[in-house]
C-alpha cells in the first residue's frame, strides 16, 4: 500500500514543486522557455501514452489474435471522445488565449486558467491509477516498477506544467502564495482520480486493455489539442519539437529500462 500511495501523489509532487517557481523566479515567463516546458510535456505524455499504455493493452490482447488491436482502437477512441466532452461542458481558459473554451461562465480568469490544466491532469491521474490497480490485482503484464515509471515520467512532466500555470497568475498580479496555490490545486485531480481508479479496481481489471488505452487516447487528446498548438504558436521556432523530442526520449527510455 505504501508503494501505490507514493505512484499516486509522485505526480502531484511535480505539479506542486513546478507551482513553487514562483517563489524563485520573477516576472513573466519568457515565451521560449514556456514554447520549450509545454513541448517536454507533450514528448513525455506521447511516449507515456505508447510504451505505458497502448502497448500493455495490446500484450493483453494477444490471445485475440490478429483482432489484439481491436481493445486498445476502442479503448482509445473513448478517451478522446471523453476528453472532447469535458472540453465542451467546462469553461476553461488556456494560459496565453484571452477567449474562453467551453460554455460561458461568470468563473474568474484565474479559475478558467486552473480548469484548463484540471483538464490536462485528469486522464494522467486516471493512467496512474489503472496501472496500479492491474498490478495490485495480479495482471502479470504490469510491474510495480513499470507503474512507478510512469508516476514518474508524468511527475517530471507536471513539473512545467505547475509552472506554466503559476507564472502567468503572478505576472498577473496573483501574490506568490495564491499563484502557488492554485497551481498545487490544479493537480489535485490525479491523486484523486487515480484513487477512484484504483477503488474500481475489481471491475477495472477484466476491461484493463480498454482501461489502459481509455487514458492513452484521453492524454493523447491534451496533446493534440492543447500542447502542440501552444508549443508552436507566435514567430516560428523549432524550440518546442526538439524539447519534444527530448521529453519522448525521457520517458520511452525511463519506461524501457525502468519498466
Amino acid at each position: 500500500m505504501k508503494e501505490i500511495a507514493f505512484g499516486i501523489l509522485l505526480p502531484w509532487l511535480g505539479t506542486c514543486l513546478g507551482a513553487a517557481c514562483v517563489f524563485f523566479m520573477r516576472g513573466k515567463m519568457h515565451r521560449g522557455l514556456q514554447r520549450g516546458l509545454t513541448g517536454f510535456a507533450a514528448g513525455v505524455m506521447v511516449a507515456a501514452s505508447i510504451w505505458s499504455l497502448l502497448i500493455p493493452a495490446m500484450e493483453q490482447s494477444e490471445h485475440m489474435g490478429v483482432w489484439a488491436f481491436v481493445p486498445a482502437a476502442v479503448g482509445f477512441w473513448l478517451g478522446i471522445l471523453f476528453l472532447l466532452l469535458l472540453d465542451r461542458l467546462i469553461p476553461h481558459l488556456h494560459a496565453n488565449s484571452k477567449k474562453a473554451e467551453g460554455p460561458k461562465s461568470a468563473l474568474s480568469r484565474s479559475t478558467m486558467m486552473v480548469l484548463a490544466v484540471t483538464l490536462h491532469n485528469l486522464p494522467e491521474g486516471m493512467a496512474v491509477g489503472v496501472v496500479f490497480a492491474g498490478w495490485a490485482m495480479g495482471n502479470a503484464e504490469l510491474s510495480l516498477a513499470g507503474a512507478l515509471t510512469l508516476s514518474l515520467g508524468i511527475a517530471i512532466q507536471n513539473f512545467p506544467e505547475g509552472a506554466i500555470i503559476s507564472m502567468p497568475l503572478r505576472s498577473e498580479g496573483a501574490s506568490r502564495f495564491k499563484a502557488f496555490g492554485y497551481g498545487a490545486l490544479s493537480g489535485v485531480v490525479e491523486p484523486l482520480g487515480a484513487l477512484l481508479t484504483i477503488a474500481a479496481a475489481r471491475f477495472v481489471t477484466p476491461l484493463l486493455p480498454y482501461c489502459l488505452s481509455f487514458a492513452a487516447g484521453a492524454m493523447m487528446y491534451v496533446v493534440v489539442e492543447e500542447l502542440i498548438p501552444e508549443m508552436s504558436e507566435g514567430e516560428h521556432s523549432n524550440l518546442g519539437t526538439v524539447v519534444f523530442a527530448l521529453g519522448f526520449t525521457l520517458m520511452m527510455a525511463l519506461d524501457v529500462a525502468l519498466g
